[in-house]
């Protein structure tokens, strides 16, 4: 299959059970039906448990500041949801 923005082929790669189309070419993802509705279930089952949204604040670093030219702004790094989309 052809990327729809620069017509590249798309590879493909199984994340956890879900398949993602990429383009090596302009970093484009792609889904096929159903495939956004599983990431969503997932990522709502991941965060229904309280122990897991606690990990992930302490091990993304959620809520961390940054201070750049005096303005202080959340940096948020890295979620679980990340290693589908590396």
């Amino acid at each position: 299959m052809k990327c729809p923005s620069c017509n590249e082929t798309l590879l493909m790669s199984d994340k956890k059970g879900i398949e993602i189309d990429y383009c090596p070419n302009c970093r484009g993802i792609w889904l096929d039906r159903g495939e956004l509705e599983k990431i969503i279930e997932r990522s709502a089952d991941h965060y229904s448990k309280k122990e897991n949204y606690d990990s992930d604040y302490k091990k993304y670093g959620y809520g961390e500041y940054r201070s750049d030219h005096g303005h202080k702004y959340p940096h948020k790094k890295k979620s679980f949801l990340s290693e589908l989309f590396d």
